[in-house]
């Protein structure tokens, strides 16, 4: 346990920072675990991870609240459901199968990809608008179904919530992300909900993972305030193309291999 630590706790470090900064750290973090830990279940390093997250999500929550103006109203609603989702999409992992899933979030990918790469503008300018009820019902739907995904396969919810809080709220990327950070993290409690009770998590590794995920998400969010709008839609970009190729990789893996 002691040498695992060793590589994991630098590796959950990066995701975090990755994390707070843009999203991700689950597409680093995870493959990590299961190398490290290839006689442990699936389920239990993925809820560990969800339990360890929540300490980071905290803490870079917490430092864009303090520099970034935050549309709390909407941003609880929409944190709340999304909680609620999340929890019922970690109960659906035991009933429903998720090879379906993926094909489908390809095609939500590439069509993100396109819509923010042609538009140069996108998420550059604030709309610091009021919230209508419109906005509000917006986001019982938004955090209804990235919860439910989050809580039941979880590659990309970070992205698609930035992408859907510029797109439908015209949020900039910068408010976009540290709105994203909020639902996530009642994401992962959401998830954990179902998890902790069934016995799923690993505190022997989740607390130690805790508090790196916190260095690296002060990290993190400090560096994305630091780098600005442009720096963070470039990152985003790089992003959904990195989770793009892997997604793409595993089917064709399963369909050939």
């Amino acid at each position: 346990m002691i040498t695992e630590l060793y590589f994991l706790l630098p590796l959950t470090f990066v995701a975090a920072m990755l994390n707070a900064a843009i999203g991700g750290g689950g597409l680093v973090l995870i493959p990590g675990m299961l190398t490290l830990f290839p006689a442990a279940a699936p389920a239990t390093l993925f809820a560990t991870e969800k339990c360890a997250s929540v300490a980071g999500m905290a803490t870079a929550a917490t430092q864009y609240a303090r520099r970034i103006k935050l549309p709390w109203g909407l941003l609880l609603l929409t944190a709340s459901t999304a909680f609620c989702g999340a929890h019922f999409g970690a109960r659906a992992i035991a009933t429903l199968p998720s090879t379906w899933i993926k094909p489908f979030v390809v095609v939500l990918l590439v069509v993100m990809l396109l819509y923010t790469w042609f538009r140069p503008d996108f998420g550059k300018q604030d709309a610091d608008i009021p919230v209508t009820r419109n906005d509000k019902v917006r986001g019982v739907l938004i955090g209804t179904a990235i919860g439910f995904y989050e809580g039941f396969f979880g590659p990309g919810a970070g992205s698609f919530l930035i992408f859907l809080f510029v797109r439908v709220f015209h949020f900039d990327f910068m408010r976009a992300t540290a709105c994203a950070k909020v639902v996530n993290m009642a994401t992962n409690l959401g998830a954990l909900a179902f998890f902790i009770p069934n016995g799923f998590v690993s505190f022997q590794l989740a607390i130690p993972m805790a508090v790196a995920m916190i260095a690296g998400s002060f990290a993190g969010s400090h560096l994305a305030m630091k780098g600005g709008n442009l720096w963070l839609r470039r990152i985003f970009l790089v992003l959904v193309i990195g989770l793009l190729a892997k997604l793409v990789t595993d089917l064709l893996r399963t369909q050939f291999l």
